[in-house]
């Protein structure tokens, strides 16, 4: 089955304590997109200004990704985000945003879309995936991501949103700030009583949780050496994850296990390159290939 991503669109310069990038290809619904469609075929749906390269569109086209949903704004400026790296390359300081056209972004889904059914929103505000919703015509599992800035200033949109979707992904920080606990699993759960049917906590290098009523399940990071930007990591791992979920058509406890497995080892490619370079050198079977590394890693 396809799976539909309703996202941010950026242009990002990024700078690291090695290296910098400027204008490059970014956002969380290219980022989750490209991520996804390793393992189904993915329909886009983002904003873009004028200032857009042409040449973006076709190296999503390249990779399967249907972008119908793609809108140009004429005149307008796409969304443009610029951050610095430390040297720990965890930490991260975002020198400057520019929303541009994404500021006042209400999603148009195309018809042959509207009927998807499995759909992730990605990080964006709450607003916005409100909207798509509103235009999808019994959809079967909703998976939205969500951050710190939205909780701080769109927090009536993303309870509204939560009582709507079957699973949301955070990170661990996030998690805490949601609820006011201190406890990672205790955040988890308490989020559960929000409305979504399951919860996933991004814990970055130490891996990743699944939460549901009666389920907890854990897996690690796979240890990458060469960590070149993170950009876009944790927008590619719920990609993934969600990308498997929707090509298996399926949410049984193998199936969810093994989707946390391809969302964290598909993150793993995405930091050793920066923007969509590493994603454009590999396929499927380089991602299937370090599973089975992974498999050695975790048997005990």
């Amino acid at each position: 089955m396809s799976l539909l991503v309703v996202g941010s669109v950026a242009l990002d310069s990024i700078y690291t304590p090695s290296d910098k990038r400027e204008n490059i290809l970014g956002g969380s619904a290219v980022f989750s997109a490209f991520a996804a469609s390793f393992f189904c075929p993915v329909r886009l749906v983002g904003v873009v200004g004028e200032d857009w390269n042409p040449q973006h569109t076709a190296a999503l086209g390249k990779q399967g990704i249907n972008t119908e949903g793609l809108e140009v704004v004429k005149g307008g400026k796409t969304f443009r985000w610029t951050g610095k790296y430390f040297d720990n390359m965890n930490d991260r300081e975002t020198l400057e945003t520019q929303l541009n056209v994404l500021g006042d972004f209400k999603p148009k889904l195309p018809e042959s879309y509207r009927r998807s059914e499995f759909i992730f929103l990605g990080n964006g505000a709450p607003s916005t995936g409100l909207e798509a919703l509103d235009q999808l015509q019994g959809p079967g599992l909703v998976v939205a991501d969500t951050m710190d800035l939205w909780i701080n200033i769109a927090i009536d949109d993303l309870k509204e949103l939560m009582r709507r979707i079957d699973g949301l992904v955070l990170n661990d920080s996030e998690a805490k700030m949601l609820t006011g606990e201190l406890n990672t699993i205790t955040a988890g759960k308490k989020i559960l009583n929000y409305g979504p049917k399951f919860v996933v906590v991004k814990k970055g290098e130490h891996g990743a949780l699944f939460m549901s009523e009666y389920e907890i399940y854990a897996v690690p990071a796979f240890p990458t050496e060469s960590v070149i930007d993170p950009t876009g990591a944790g927008d590619s791992f719920a990609g993934a994850m969600v990308g498997y979920l929707a090509s298996q058509g399926k949410l049984d406890t193998e199936t969810i296990k093994k989707a946390l497995v391809y969302g964290t080892l598909t993150a793993s490619f995405c930091v050793e390159g920066f923007s969509l370079d590493r994603f454009q050198e590999i396929s499927r079977k380089d991602i299937d290939a370090r599973l089975e590394i992974f498999r050695n890693i975790t048997q005990f």
